[in-house]
């Protein structure tokens, strides 16, 4: 069992353990240590969000960092894809996203990339963890000239910029287009407008001052409400709503209907099977993504793959059999042919050129499928358990699971980010499943003694 890395890394309120400038210093040590294969000098790229914590906790990697003889690239504030990219471009032994990515501001996190821009196995991580707790690598310090050293890497969000508009068809551009882009106050708010911009889209940006507090505030991804209203106000085509780290996108149409990563998957899994281009017509989601994208898919000749909740888990699946798109309901899009993990604003991209092509509004595009009705209720426990072991749980579980006739499910999972129990239910008729959803979670409630 992992003690301190859980599904994106190692999580938690800024300044309370583990997300203190102590455990940020060894988790530099341990990772330095892990990432230094040879007897060249090593190098470990760090960017961040804008959260106010960032300073704290960049500092104390670096120091750890180079306490163990490998030098650092400081890049910023830059979108955790952006990270990966730098990573792998610079042909860097590791990259590290201090990021708590949508959670609000008083959280952080640090999360790694290996050389190649993926993000670290189990395996990797557990390593690290070993090294941090038994204190074996407590003794060893390079002095002299075998300390590290850190640089700035000025030019970092130029070069992403650059990458990101290789990713859009050279025969395209945006021109036309009116977009409210929202930035969450986060990583993004710098390089996801003059993306657009600079493909020639008429951007109306929000969310692009932050403050070191306002990250995730009312805004993003989470808040898909606010550009919804500024779509409506400034009669926009579309609105793009980012999160704090910008690795995750939700879109809303001309009309302000929001239209999540359900749905985006289905418009680009579906364009590129007719393009020939998605790799064994299969699609990559995780068990919380609508039973109507696998109807979608299915319709289109295609089918989908589920994976546990986690974008690293997408990437893995698609990383073993060969697919080459995946992705999670909350916006998380993983196109394997440009990136190696969820990107934000190259997955709108994605969506644009599609737009673009064919001359589609993305209300029409987003026909393509039909969800059925899904409630999601959290509950918040103090500790984990197996439900399930909880006869009258289970017992209600079963229940409704048999009232559902196979044309929905149940599926309960804690969050891999929070204490929290997810009970989600999905059927044909929503004020059913949503008086389900809630007779579990009171349940549960009163079996554990959760907070719903």
């Amino acid at each position: 069992m992992k003690k301190l890395f859980g599904t994106d890394g190692v999580r938690g309120i800024a300044n309370v353990y583990p997300m203190t400038a102590e455990m940020a210093m060894q988790i530099g040590r341990a990772a330095a240590y892990i990432f230094r294969n040879g007897k060249r000098r090593h190098r470990i790229v760090i960017g961040k969000d804008t959260r106010l914590s960032g300073y704290m906790l960049e500092n104390a990697l670096v120091a750890g960092i180079c306490s163990m003889g490998v030098d650092v690239l400081q890049v910023g504030p830059l979108p955790t894809p952006g990270i990966a990219n730098i990573t792998s471009s610079m042909r860097a032994d590791a990259g590290v996203v201090i990021s708590a990515s949508h959670n609000p501001f008083e959280d952080n996190g640090i999360k790694f990339f290996s050389r190649d821009g993926f993000k670290l196995p189990d395996d990797v991580e557990l390593m690290m963890e070993e090294l941090i707790f038994s204190k074996r690598i407590d003794d060893f310090r390079p002095t002299a000239k075998e300390v590290g050293k850190a640089y700035r890497i000025d030019d970092a969000a130029g070069r992403y910029v650059v990458f990101l508009k290789g990713a859009f068809p050279k025969d395209l551009d945006l021109s036309g287009l009116k977009i409210v882009l929202d930035c969450a106050n986060g990583a993004a708010y710098k390089v996801a407008p003059a993306v657009f911009e600079e493909l020639g889209a008429e951007v109306i940006a929000i969310g692009v001052k932050p403050n070191g507090t306002n990250i995730n505030a009312g805004c993003g991804s989470l808040h898909p409400e606010v550009m919804s209203a500024a779509v409506k106000e400034y009669g926009a085509d579309l609105g793009i709503a980012l999160d704090g780290d910008a690795d995750r996108v939700i879109f809303v149409d001309e009309y302000g209907s929001v239209v999540d990563g359900d749905r985006i998957m289905a418009i680009c899994a579906t364009h590129m099977m007719k393009q020939g281009i998605l790799n064994q017509n299969t699609l990559v989601a995780t068990v919380m993504s609508n039973m109507g994208l696998e109807i979608a898919l299915n319709r289109a000749g295609g089918h989908v793959v589920r994976t546990a909740v986690g974008d690293r888990y997408v990437v893995e699946e698609m990383q073993k059999n060969g697919y080459n798109l995946g992705g999670e309901q909350s916006g998380h899009m993983i196109f394997l042919d440009h990136n190696t993990t969820g990107d934000g604003i190259l997955s709108a991209l994605q969506v644009l050129a599609i737009m673009q092509r064919y001359d589609k509004r993305l209300s029409e595009l987003a026909m393509v499928m039909t969800p059925l009705p899904q409630v999601l209720v959290n509950v918040r426990l103090a500790q984990r358990s197996d439900i399930m072991q909880v006869p009258e749980i289970a017992s209600l579980v079963r229940d409704v699971e048999e009232k559902l006739k196979g044309e929905g499910r149940v599926l309960i999972r804690y969050s891999g980010t929070e204490p929290l129990l997810r009970i989600m239910l999905e059927g044909p008729d929503e004020r059913l499943i949503n008086d389900w959803a809630n007779q579990i979670a009171s349940t549960v409630s009163g079996a554990l003694g959760g907070n719903e």
